[in-house]
């Protein structure tokens, strides 16, 4: 964003799932730097972050937000101590590449649990406390995936294909309520969890890493991966009152890797 956003969130409450890595790390950083006061949960919590958390007013709690219960908590323990919610991002995720036969049940509960599950009760619990407070906004993190499904992860599209039909639906269901709900579609983002999963199990990182960038146009010209802090602006804007008009919107932040087929290069 070329305007300032200090002070854009003055006032407001966020909650941000998998927050300690990744977009939900960025996220996090942005919307504090925005004047929100930012809660975050996570799995496992990063040390590293706990100085630059601690200056920006974030504060971590450890959740498994496979958990109905452990959302439910955290969710009550955030409007217990800041009064209010006003915007939800839910951001935790997984990756899932594997083809169809090779897919255990255990496989597609993870999954779904964490990418659209988790999603789907967190806004069941964080909708009353945006309506209480006249409003608020709701952010998944989807993915290209969640626009035009691949071949090589059937599981992991099904759940980002889900996530954006539960965008659309609520979208639609809260709209009275003035509770705006969006989502992100973003890939290839680098230095987050899911890629530096898929790096490590390269037998040539390098090659990889190209073919990654190679898969979108504009990652292509660009000669690198998408950061989390251009997918945590975008989330912000959706956050803002600039985007008060803005509901049932899935932003594609993938350099036009969702597209189609990309021009040679």
């Amino acid at each position: 964003m070329n305007q300032p956003t200090s002070g854009l969130l003055t006032g407001k409450v966020a909650a941000v799932t998998g927050g300690e890595s990744g977009i939900g790390r960025a996220t996090a950083r942005c919307l504090a730097n925005a004047g929100a006061r930012v809660f975050v949960c996570d799995r496992i919590l990063d040390l590293a972050n706990r100085p630059e958390f601690g200056r920006l007013g974030i504060l971590s709690q450890e959740c498994d937000v496979r958990s109905i219960s452990h959302l439910e908590s955290w969710i009550s323990s955030i409007v217990a101590a800041a009064g209010r919610l006003d915007i939800l991002v839910n951001n935790a995720g997984i990756g899932m590449t594997r083809p169809i036969e090779a897919v255990t049940e255990q496989d597609w509960d993870d999954c779904l649990d964490i990418n659209l599950k988790s999603a789907f009760f967190g806004c069941k619990f964080a909708i009353p406390h945006l309506r209480k407070a006249g409003g608020g906004s709701i952010i998944n993190t989807a993915s290209n995936a969640g626009i035009l499904p691949r071949a090589h992860d059937p599981v992991y599209s099904i759940s980002k294909l889900s996530l954006v039909g539960l965008t659309k639906s609520l979208a639609l269901c809260h709209s009275v309520d003035r509770i705006r709900v969006n989502a992100v579609c973003p890939g290839p983002v680098g230095d987050t969890g899911m890629m530096n999963a898929d790096l490590a199990k390269a037998t040539d990182v390098a090659a990889t890493r190209q073919q990654f960038i190679d898969a979108s146009p504009l990652a292509r010209a660009h000669r690198r991966m998408i950061t989390p802090e251009e997918v945590a602006e975008a989330i912000l804007y959706l956050a803002s009152d600039a985007a008060a008009m803005v509901t049932g919107t899935c932003i594609a932040i993938d350099g036009g890797k969702s597209l189609g087929v990309p021009p040679k290069a």
